[in-house]
């Protein structure tokens, strides 16, 4: 694939708002994960919980798209010069020649929630101000970022579950490359929601404390929120997107094949994309969710590539699981590890599992890789990896 710049990103979850608030956390290994107190949710769990969203208002221009899934994204937006940024770039190739590629899971869904539960008693009608397209439409995280940014280029989003955007870079490449647009707005959002959090109790895979990647006694995953951008060019100052590589085992609906075969080929498929060896990377950064199966299956899969002395690390113990917004928040926290000289350990990690195949850092340390790759993985065997490279 065409080698493209990263020249911005950004993002807001609970470990802060922006990145410097986010590296702070992840070199002290420090969680922002919180027991649940997220609306009338009873729950034994914790979660990663962006604080002051409620209290977020959209601009007269975009009140129409108001619901928690856009408030987190034009908090994102608003961090580091992302904004200035992206208007900077609109400036010198035109609104229409910059797409935007977002990736959710769940959308807008909370805003769908509350609205079923003021419907009409008599007939079930959804009350009269409930704006589907606006707020629970998968559609509505682009339109709300294209209409925040002045943009007119392509859009689309990605929802592949926890894959969803991580594979926007794949799908910003393929449309530059092709000559549709000459930049991308790439990222996502995902919102907690009540039908997340039980939906995720109904499935068993809750932690009742902080989640603990790769950990001996990890029991489950900690749901968080939150959202990432990145603006790629085709020249700038950044690190490069080098490869992504997509895979769709589709061995179970919500489990990972056990060798972790997906994983696998997504891995490979990104290295091929770059024209890279696997002794090439120097940093993973693990999906890593903490359920029993997925954790040793994608160690499995990553020792199979890189063997089992490349550094990895998992960082959903400091940020939660971001679900359709893990892919980006991820390959953010991999870019910081490539400019910053250092890599993030993983947060709540006490002893790894005796089954752990591949190197999981428990504690940071100094480095200074070539280049990282970011794994994110989805139900129904929706894989991507991502890789960056020094400028």
């Amino acid at each position: 694939m065409t080698p493209l710049i990263v020249t911005r990103y950004t993002g807001v979850n609970c470990l802060g708002r922006g990145i410097e608030a986010w590296w702070a956390a992840l070199r002290a290994r420090r969680s922002g994960l919180a027991a649940c107190d997220f609306e009338d949710a009873v729950l034994d769990t914790y979660i990663g919980r962006v604080a002051g969203v409620e209290d977020v208002t959209l601009p007269g221009p975009l009140a129409a798209f108001d619901c928690r899934n856009n408030r987190l994204a034009w908090l994102g937006l608003a961090q580091d010069g992302f904004r200035e940024a992206v208007l900077a770039t609109r400036e010198r190739h035109g609104a229409g020649r910059i797409a935007v590629i977002m990736g959710t899971s769940t959308s807008g869904v909370l805003s769908t929630e509350r609205a079923y539960q003021r419907r009409d008693p008599g007939s079930g009608a959804l009350p009269a101000d409930f704006r589907f397209a606006e707020t629970q439409s998968t559609y509505s995280l682009s339109a709300f970022v294209r209409a925040a940014l002045g943009l007119e280029g392509p859009a689309h989003v990605v929802s592949t579950a926890c894959s969803s955007s991580a594979k926007v870079f794949a799908s910003a490449a393929r449309l530059i490359g092709a000559g549709f647009a000459d930049a991308a707005v790439v990222g996502g959002a995902d919102s907690l929601c009540l039908t997340t959090l039980y939906g995720f109790r109904s499935l068993e895979l809750l932690s009742g404390a902080p989640c603990r990647p790769y950990d001996a006694e990890r029991n489950g995953i900690s749901i968080g929120e939150g959202a990432g951008f990145a603006l790629l060019e085709r020249s700038g100052a950044g690190p490069v997107l080098v490869g992504v590589g997509e895979s769709c085992d589709a061995y179970h609906m919500s489990t990972p094949h056990p060798e972790g075969l997906g994983a696998r080929l997504a891995m490979e498929r990104a290295l091929g994309a770059g024209g890279l060896a696997p002794d090439a990377v120097g940093y993973v950064n693990l999906h890593g969710t903490a359920t029993r199966t997925n954790d040793i299956a994608e160690g499995r899969a990553v020792r199979d590539v890189f063997g089992s002395r490349t550094p990895s690390s998992a960082t959903k113990g400091a940020h939660g699981h971001l679900l359709g917004a893990a892919g980006i928040t991820e390959a953010i926290v991999a870019l910081l590890a490539l400019e910053r000289g250092f890599l993030p350990g993983t947060a709540n990690t006490r002893a790894l599992d005796v089954e752990t195949a591949c190197r999981v850092l428990i504690e940071g340390e100094a480095a200074a890789p070539r280049y990282v790759l970011s794994n994110s993985f989805g139900f129904g065997g929706n894989n991507c990896s991502v890789i960056f490279g020094r400028a």
